[in-house]
């Protein structure tokens, strides 16, 4: 018979020892206690300890027989199963509650969710899953996603329309996608200069051998900048990027949209007859400019091509699918060389990959595109353009005229 003091004893060693041990341990010494307690032991210290009585015998089994070090804390095939195999489809259910709301860098190895853990388990359950919040947190930190705090930017104010506007971009995406019709992202990278001038970030030289570079960053007028401006395929992981050396204006925005559609958009969808453009709000594709309009028309007119574009809202700038899918990568592929050349930077911009597959071309455009130019009103009131019910100055399709 096991004294009460005794069974007390050992379930005191418990609590002091129960959380610094892992589960094998914790199994061993349970049952190197109930050895020394002989007959009933077991059934005692599996009382004291409130761990399950086969555990403690399984443990028994481990410190008696032969010594086997297999480096496992469970034995094989032991332990729960995850919850995607027993809830097939609950990780895409919970990424596509999340994925649409998802504000900051969906790229980046940290997301995170406006959505409250308790809000979307409540879904998940309404969906027929079974799911605690507080697995939900869980999965969502396998996701790639963490709660993280506000932080204040220089790109304005929050518009109040702001989350219904990436709300109805995203569901216009998805309809594209759906139809198999091209979605695009387009923006400007950063210009560089071009020239013997620094570059941020490292790259691997001989020891005591690094690329020398021009001291101060004065532009060199006879070499120019490089004006990048890029074209995004959403659906397909694959860019095209016109390295330009004028201005970056909506000219040259939309003729690069032309030259990308050319040399790789038609090619891939043969049967397309419209096509979604994603843009920021400002810069040469702004949703206040004129001439941006005007331009979409001509290029309408040519491909035959209705062309819906759908604006991000103010201070979202740099949400734009194109800013994390391609032009980061572009930085990284040339970062700790200087842009001695337009040919470099196109060449560096070509030979840009990465391990998702993403594919990018690029070419350099001679052309002049001045600044300033204006949009007369019978020009501008000659466009076919068909504003969207919600928010007409951000969403909006341009179709082709038939008699042009």
């Amino acid at each position: 018979m096991i004294s009460p003091d005794a069974l007390k004893l050992v379930t005191r060693k418990f609590e002091l020892l129960g959380a610094a041990l892992d589960e094998r341990q914790r199994r061993l010494w349970a049952a190197a206690e109930a050895i020394v307690l002989g007959h009933g032991g077991i059934t005692g210290v599996a009382a004291a300890t409130g761990l399950a009585r086969s555990t403690v015998w399984l443990g028994v089994q481990e410190l008696e027989g032969p010594a086997e070090d297999t480096g496992r804390v469970r034995r094989e095939g032991a332990g729960r199963k995850r919850i995607s195999e027993t809830q097939p489809g609950i990780l895409d259910a919970l990424n596509a509650l999340v994925e649409p709301s998802t504000r900051g860098d969906p790229q980046s190895a940290l997301r995170w969710t406006c959505k409250s853990t308790r809000k979307l388990a409540e879904e998940l359950v309404r969906q027929g899953f079974t799911i605690s919040h507080e697995k939900v947190a869980q999965l969502l930190a396998d996701l790639g996603y963490s709660l993280q705090a506000t932080r204040k930017t220089t790109e304005g104010k929050q518009h109040p329309d702001r989350n219904a506007q990436f709300e109805h971009l995203n569901a216009t995406v998805k309809k594209f996608q759906k139809a198999g019709q091209p979605v695009i992202s387009v923006d400007t990278k950063k210009k560089e200069l071009i020239g013997d001038f620094a570059n941020k970030g490292r790259e691997y030289q001989p020891k005591g051998k690094p690329e020398t570079v021009r001291v101060h960053d004065f532009p060199d007028p006879e070499l120019g900048k490089a004006i990048p401006y890029g074209v995004y395929d959403v659906t397909r992981n694959v860019g095209w990027v016109s390295v330009g050396q004028d201005h970056d204006t909506a000219s040259f925005a939309v003729t690069t949209i032309g030259e990308w559609w050319r040399r790789m958009g038609q090619p891939a969808y043969k049967q397309a007859k419209r096509i979604l453009v994603t843009a920021d709000g400002g810069g040469s594709n702004s949703s206040r400019s004129r001439l941006w309009k005007l331009e979409l028309q001509r290029l309408a007119d040519t491909t035959d091509l209705s062309i819906t574009v759908c604006h991000l809202p103010p201070g979202t700038s740099k949400w734009n699918k194109i800013e994390h899918r391609l032009f980061s990568h572009i930085t990284q592929n040339w970062r700790g060389r200087p842009l001695s050349s337009h040919e470099v930077a196109v060449s560096l911009i070509a030979n840009t990959t990465t391990a998702a597959g993403l594919q990018v071309e690029a070419a350099l455009d001679e052309g002049e595109y001045p600044k300033g130019r204006k949009v007369p009103d019978p020009d501008f009131d000659a466009i076919r353009i068909t504003r969207d019910k919600f928010h007409g100055d951000w969403n909006y399709t341009i179709r082709p005229r038939k008699n042009r």
